[in-house]
Protein backbone atom coordinates (compact mmCIF):
# COMPACT_ATOMS: atom_id res chain seq x y z
CA UNK A 1 0.00 0.00 0.00
CA UNK A 2 2.35 2.77 0.90
CA UNK A 3 4.00 4.42 -2.26
CA UNK A 4 7.53 6.08 -2.02
CA UNK A 5 8.42 9.00 -4.08
CA UNK A 6 10.51 7.12 -6.22
CA UNK A 7 8.68 3.95 -7.10
CA UNK A 8 6.82 3.38 -10.56
CA UNK A 9 9.20 6.14 -12.42
CA UNK A 10 9.74 6.17 -15.90
CA UNK A 11 12.05 8.25 -18.34
CA UNK A 12 9.37 10.64 -18.79
CA UNK A 13 9.01 11.86 -15.36
CA UNK A 14 11.83 13.94 -16.17
CA UNK A 15 10.00 15.95 -18.07
CA UNK A 16 8.62 19.48 -16.76
CA UNK A 17 6.37 19.95 -18.87
CA UNK A 18 4.74 16.08 -18.49
CA UNK A 19 5.62 16.94 -14.83
CA UNK A 20 3.43 20.65 -14.98
CA UNK A 21 0.82 18.68 -16.50
CA UNK A 22 0.67 15.49 -14.11
CA UNK A 23 0.03 18.12 -10.94
CA UNK A 24 -2.35 20.25 -13.23
CA UNK A 25 -4.36 16.79 -13.27
CA UNK A 26 -4.08 16.09 -9.83
CA UNK A 27 -5.19 19.99 -9.02
CA UNK A 28 -8.38 19.28 -11.32
CA UNK A 29 -9.15 16.01 -9.80
CA UNK A 30 -9.01 17.37 -6.08
CA UNK A 31 -6.71 14.62 -5.31
CA UNK A 32 -3.73 16.66 -3.74
CA UNK A 33 -3.75 17.25 -0.14
CA UNK A 34 -5.67 20.67 1.61
CA UNK A 35 -6.71 21.57 4.79
CA UNK A 36 -7.82 18.98 7.27
CA UNK A 37 -11.71 18.68 7.60
CA UNK A 38 -13.37 19.34 11.08
CA UNK A 39 -13.61 15.73 12.69
CA UNK A 40 -17.17 14.89 14.16
CA UNK A 41 -18.48 13.65 17.30
CA UNK A 42 -17.02 10.38 18.67
CA UNK A 43 -20.25 9.27 20.55
CA UNK A 44 -22.51 9.33 17.67
CA UNK A 45 -23.72 6.08 15.33
CA UNK A 46 -25.68 5.55 12.61
CA UNK A 47 -28.16 3.09 11.72
CA UNK A 48 -28.16 1.03 8.40
CA UNK A 49 -29.81 2.72 6.14
CA UNK A 50 -28.19 6.32 7.14
CA UNK A 51 -25.07 4.09 6.12
CA UNK A 52 -26.11 3.27 3.06
CA UNK A 53 -27.58 6.68 2.30
CA UNK A 54 -24.19 8.77 2.87
CA UNK A 55 -22.16 5.79 1.62
CA UNK A 56 -23.69 5.17 -1.88
CA UNK A 57 -24.41 1.91 -1.39
CA UNK A 58 -27.35 -0.50 -1.24
CA UNK A 59 -28.91 -2.15 1.88
CA UNK A 60 -27.21 -5.34 0.33
CA UNK A 61 -24.05 -4.78 -0.26
CA UNK A 62 -23.95 -2.93 3.31
CA UNK A 63 -25.12 -6.35 5.08
CA UNK A 64 -22.75 -8.76 2.89
CA UNK A 65 -20.09 -6.12 3.87
CA UNK A 66 -20.61 -6.44 7.46
CA UNK A 67 -21.05 -10.76 7.39
CA UNK A 68 -18.05 -11.39 5.91
CA UNK A 69 -15.83 -8.82 7.57
CA UNK A 70 -15.02 -6.26 4.94
CA UNK A 71 -16.60 -3.12 6.91
CA UNK A 72 -18.37 -3.64 9.91
CA UNK A 73 -20.09 -1.53 12.34
CA UNK A 74 -17.93 -0.37 15.21
CA UNK A 75 -20.13 1.72 17.64
CA UNK A 76 -22.55 -1.49 17.76
CA UNK A 77 -22.72 -4.78 15.74
CA UNK A 78 -25.77 -6.65 15.29
CA UNK A 79 -26.58 -9.35 17.96
CA UNK A 80 -29.39 -11.41 16.52
CA UNK A 81 -33.03 -10.61 15.36
CA UNK A 82 -34.10 -6.96 15.85
CA UNK A 83 -30.74 -5.75 16.62
CA UNK A 84 -29.42 -2.00 15.31
CA UNK A 85 -26.01 -2.03 13.61
CA UNK A 86 -25.11 1.41 14.21
CA UNK A 87 -22.07 2.62 12.30
CA UNK A 88 -19.15 5.23 13.20
CA UNK A 89 -18.32 8.21 10.65
CA UNK A 90 -15.05 6.81 10.26
CA UNK A 91 -16.95 3.23 9.32
CA UNK A 92 -19.29 5.13 6.55
CA UNK A 93 -16.10 7.13 5.42
CA UNK A 94 -14.94 3.10 4.38
CA UNK A 95 -17.72 1.99 2.99
CA UNK A 96 -17.61 5.15 0.40
CA UNK A 97 -14.10 4.22 -0.56
CA UNK A 98 -14.84 0.52 -0.36
CA UNK A 99 -17.74 1.65 -3.15
CA UNK A 100 -15.40 3.98 -5.37
CA UNK A 101 -12.70 0.63 -5.78
CA UNK A 102 -15.24 -1.48 -6.67
CA UNK A 103 -16.53 1.19 -9.22
CA UNK A 104 -13.27 1.04 -10.50
CA UNK A 105 -12.85 -2.96 -10.82
CA UNK A 106 -10.31 -3.33 -8.30
CA UNK A 107 -10.98 -6.96 -6.89
CA UNK A 108 -12.42 -7.50 -3.24
CA UNK A 109 -9.46 -9.23 -2.52
CA UNK A 110 -7.61 -5.99 -3.14
CA UNK A 111 -9.55 -4.03 -1.34
CA UNK A 112 -9.55 -5.76 1.97
CA UNK A 113 -5.67 -5.58 1.68
CA UNK A 114 -6.64 -1.32 1.52
CA UNK A 115 -9.33 -1.84 4.33
CA UNK A 116 -7.21 -3.45 6.51
CA UNK A 117 -4.12 -1.12 5.96
CA UNK A 118 -6.78 1.81 6.59
CA UNK A 119 -7.94 0.28 9.89
CA UNK A 120 -4.74 0.96 11.16
CA UNK A 121 -4.76 4.17 10.67
CA UNK A 122 -6.84 6.88 12.66
CA UNK A 123 -8.93 8.75 11.35
CA UNK A 124 -7.28 12.33 11.39
CA UNK A 125 -4.62 10.49 9.28
CA UNK A 126 -7.24 9.40 7.10
CA UNK A 127 -7.97 12.58 5.65
CA UNK A 128 -4.64 13.17 4.35
CA UNK A 129 -4.51 10.15 2.33
CA UNK A 130 -4.72 10.02 -1.55
CA UNK A 131 -5.56 6.31 -3.01
CA UNK A 132 -4.56 5.53 -6.40
CA UNK A 133 -5.39 2.58 -7.99
CA UNK A 134 -4.65 1.11 -12.10
CA UNK A 135 -7.69 -0.82 -11.33
CA UNK A 136 -5.67 -3.56 -10.03
CA UNK A 137 -3.53 -2.75 -7.06
CA UNK A 138 -4.08 0.30 -5.12
CA UNK A 139 -1.38 2.99 -3.86
CA UNK A 140 -1.30 5.09 -1.01
CA UNK A 141 -0.17 8.36 -1.11
CA UNK A 142 0.50 10.61 1.56
CA UNK A 143 2.08 13.14 -0.50
CA UNK A 144 1.45 15.54 -3.39
CA UNK A 145 4.80 14.00 -5.20
CA UNK A 146 3.69 10.89 -5.30
CA UNK A 147 0.37 11.16 -6.70
CA UNK A 148 1.50 13.15 -9.04
CA UNK A 149 4.51 10.37 -9.33
CA UNK A 150 2.16 8.68 -10.30
CA UNK A 151 -0.23 10.52 -12.66
CA UNK A 152 2.85 11.12 -14.39
CA UNK A 153 3.89 7.26 -14.98
CA UNK A 154 0.89 6.51 -15.77
CA UNK A 155 0.59 3.79 -13.15
CA UNK A 156 -2.71 5.83 -11.35
CA UNK A 157 -5.07 5.94 -13.54
CA UNK A 158 -7.99 6.52 -10.98
CA UNK A 159 -7.40 8.79 -7.48
CA UNK A 160 -9.31 9.31 -4.24
CA UNK A 161 -8.42 12.13 -1.89
CA UNK A 162 -9.64 10.72 1.56
CA UNK A 163 -9.81 14.28 2.75
CA UNK A 164 -12.67 15.12 -0.37
CA UNK A 165 -14.69 12.19 0.55
CA UNK A 166 -14.54 12.84 4.14
CA UNK A 167 -16.31 16.25 3.35
CA UNK A 168 -18.69 14.78 1.00
CA UNK A 169 -20.02 12.27 3.85
CA UNK A 170 -19.69 15.06 6.59
CA UNK A 171 -21.87 16.94 4.35
CA UNK A 172 -24.37 13.92 3.81
CA UNK A 173 -24.53 13.11 7.78
CA UNK A 174 -25.26 16.83 8.53
CA UNK A 175 -28.64 15.76 7.29
CA UNK A 176 -29.68 12.30 8.33
CA UNK A 177 -30.35 11.41 11.54
CA UNK A 178 -27.80 10.27 14.11
CA UNK A 179 -27.62 8.33 17.37
CA UNK A 180 -26.07 9.43 20.76
CA UNK A 181 -24.50 6.61 22.01
CA UNK A 182 -24.52 6.33 25.43
CA UNK A 183 -21.23 4.50 27.38
CA UNK A 184 -21.59 1.18 28.49
CA UNK A 185 -22.66 0.45 31.83
CA UNK A 186 -20.17 -1.06 34.04
CA UNK A 187 -20.80 -3.40 36.72
CA UNK A 188 -19.98 -0.84 39.22
CA UNK A 189 -22.50 1.51 38.10
CA UNK A 190 -25.03 -0.97 39.25
CA UNK A 191 -26.90 -0.02 42.75
CA UNK A 192 -27.60 -3.39 43.64
CA UNK A 193 -24.33 -4.60 42.40
CA UNK A 194 -22.71 -5.26 46.40
CA UNK A 195 -19.21 -6.81 44.78
CA UNK A 196 -18.65 -4.08 42.73
CA UNK A 197 -19.38 -1.38 45.36
CA UNK A 198 -16.57 -3.39 47.48
CA UNK A 199 -14.15 -3.27 44.84
CA UNK A 200 -14.30 0.26 44.19
CA UNK A 201 -14.21 1.38 47.95
CA UNK A 202 -11.06 -0.66 48.28
CA UNK A 203 -9.87 1.36 44.80
CA UNK A 204 -10.50 4.75 45.83
CA UNK A 205 -9.89 4.34 49.72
Amino acid sequence: MAVSSGEGKTAGQHDPAQRRSARERAGEQGLLFDERPASLPADVGYRGPTACSAAGITYRQLDYWARTQLVEPSVRPAHGSGSQRLYSFRDILVLKVVKRLLDTGVSLQQIRTAVHHLRERGVNDLAQITLMSDGVSVYECTSADEVIDLLEGGQGVFGIALGGVWREVEGTLAELPGERVEPAATAEDHPGDELARRRKARRTG
